[in-house]
């Protein structure tokens, strides 16, 4: 079980659990396009994405995006059903965001 949140709730999730890990699942390309600050690549789409998330803390809080919001849930699905106790997926994803992006 995962949480779906807005990104208005995604913003101060980060805000105030400075330790959560931000997971960006969309392609390399779009995430040097423009990504959240501090965030993880993890391309859902690349065959290697269940070899890569094995390799995470499951014990720490995951806030998970993509571009819209479809990829980032299917990851939390997937996460929530590997043992990952704590992921939320922000619903509209980065198109939805008005905060700090970085570019690079």
């Amino acid at each position: 079980m995962f949480d779906n949140i807005n990104a208005a709730v995604f913003e101060r999730e980060i805000e105030g659990n400075p330790d959560a890990i931000l997971l960006d699942v969309r392609t390399p390309d779009e995430f040097n396009s423009g990504h959240l600050p501090k965030a993880l690549n993890v391309d859902i789409n690349d065959p290697s994405f269940m070899e890569e998330i094995e390799k995470l803390d499951k014990s720490k809080q995951y806030l998970v995006y993509c571009r819209s919001g479809a990829r980032s849930y299917n990851a939390c699905n997937i996460m929530s059903n590997n043992g990952f106790g704590k992921v939320a997926n922000m619903m509209g994803g980065i198109i939805s965001w008005r905060g700090e992006v970085v570019v690079g």
